[in-house]
């Protein structure tokens, strides 16, 4: 018997900003990420720049075909991908679509049809339009609320037949530390009040909600999850104060899944309001709103962190959550450490909280890998580190779905390679696919299998029962 459900969602997933490249091509308008060359990286420029690796990405979207005919070698049942807000709506605030640009993503959806693999869709994935962001202040307006949602209606009216799951805000509660990456909010993260960015988080959490309504009322068989970036949190030792401090950490990233399951602010967050003296502006409509509630709960997992009530210890350098560095686990390049446990954690803790059907949305590890030539004369990769990693993790998953945890499938981040998120580079790679692409923009963007690749294939052809062997 199979650890792995038989109908298991077994793939891979991008971001729009990060592979597809095209920036200024078919009618689309700039978005933020156009601007931040450095990824989460200070400072922004004010217009595009030739540093900017995601102007050009991997070129995803000439070469999608390519991709997908891989993916589909590969096995995948799903795709996760995004769609690019300002590829439909350049600006953001139009009364009518670009038609190029939705034009694209039906043939990107029929082409991953075309190899039964279901997409599963992003509608903002750190990608808002750039004039929402300057004129708007991004979703510290409530303004967006209204954007958001004759965007959403647009693309779910015209994929209904394409896509069944979505999902509403790539990890939505990242807009606490990354406000202009997660919320396109404008004003300098250090003049930002907390009451502005609990008001902005607002304004997204009921746009979800909101989503959530349309999409059942367009398609009923719509599966709508939301998104959250999570990473438990331990005490760093068994003093009580940083379990308290633990709690409360865990209660910062929590907030966001508990608003979106339960449709209701919860009771810790009056507390943490009223000693952080925000005062939110709620209308009446949006305590009904917030009902809507999502079908499933997906989330990234890379690492896990600790906390401690002396905040001179210092965290590990990779990490934009803070926390402190934990001892016993090792890191990657990239200082994030390596905790596979940490996945079968978060997996117990959201199930056993919510009792709503989870997804792996994004997990893997961003390595520098060597392109070379095998005995065969075919170039690929000895990324042994990256089987390790992602079989370490599945290992875990395969725990979690024992513990009685309700898994609806897993995507590797990345699963081709592309321009980081985080610090916007080609070196830190993630994918079962190499790309011929440098950080200074040389390469043919040819594309190469890693010997990952076939070790993918096989754990997907086994539904998993290879990782055991």
């Amino acid at each position: 018997m199979s650890r792995f459900p038989e109908n298991f969602l077994w793939g891979g997933a991008v971001a729009a900003n990060q592979c597809e490249g095209a920036y200024n091509v078919d009618g689309k308008g700039l978005s933020i990420q156009d601007v931040t060359p450095n990824g989460i990286m200070t400072p922004r420029t004010e217009k595009p720049t030739e540093d900017n690796m995601k102007l050009v990405g991997i070129d995803f979207y000439n070469r999608y075909k390519e991709d997908i005919k891989l993916f589909a070698e590969m096995g995948f049942k799903v795709f996760r991908t995004s769609i690019a807000w300002s590829r439909i709506y350049p600006k953001g605030d139009e009364l009518e679509p670009n038609e190029k640009g939705l034009k694209f993503y039906d043939d990107l959806f029929d082409e991953c049809r075309k190899y039964n693999i279901e997409p599963l869709v992003t509608l903002s994935h750190y990608e808002t339009p750039l004039y929402l962001a300057e004129k708007y202040d991004g979703w510290i307006s409530r303004d967006l609320i209204d954007f958001y949602c004759r965007y959403v209606t647009t693309v779910f009216k015209r994929y209904k037949d394409k896509v069944k799951y979505w999902l509403t805000f790539n990890e939505i509660n990242s807009i606490v530390h990354e406000p202009f990456l997660s919320g396109g909010i404008n004003t300098p993260k250090e003049k930002l009040t907390k009451n502005q960015i609990y008001q902005a988080i607002h304004h997204e959490l009921v746009a979800s909600a909101k989503a959530v309504k349309m999409g059942h009322e367009i398609n009923p068989e719509f599966k709508i999850g939301c998104m959250v970036l999570s990473m438990p949190v331990y005490p760093l030792t068994p003093n009580p104060d940083d379990v308290i401090c633990a709690m409360e950490k865990e209660h910062e990233n929590l907030f966001f899944a508990d608003v979106h399951v339960r449709g209701k602010y919860p009771s810790y967050s009056k507390r943490y309001f009223r000693k952080n003296n925000i005062h939110i502006d709620i209308m009446d409509e949006d305590i009904e709103i917030l009902k809507n509630t999502v079908d499933f709960i997906s989330f990234s997992y890379y690492m896990s962190i600790c906390e401690s009530s002396d905040k001179t210890i210092k965290g590990s350098k990779g990490n934009i959550m803070g926390g402190a560095k934990n001892p016993t686990l090792k890191e990657s390049e990239w200082g994030w450490q390596i905790d596979p446990q940490g996945l079968r954690y978060v997996l117990n803790q959201f199930y056993d909280r919510y009792q709503k059907p989870l997804f792996i949305v994004e997990n893997g590890l961003g390595a520098v890998d060597e392109l070379i030539v095998d005995e065969n004369g075919e170039h690929t990769v000895n990324d042994d580190y990256r089987i390790d990693y992602l079989r370490n993790h599945l290992k875990q998953v395969a725990e979690a779905i024992d513990d009685g945890v309700d898994l609806i499938g897993y995507t590797t981040w990345g699963c081709i390679d592309l321009v980081s998120a985080s610090t916007a580079e080609l070196k830190k790679r993630y994918g079962f696919i190499y790309v011929d692409r440098n950080d200074d923009g040389s390469g043919t963007l040819n594309r190469y299998k890693k010997k990952s690749f076939n070790w993918y294939k096989k754990v997907i052809e086994t539904n998993g029962e290879h990782l055991f062997d």
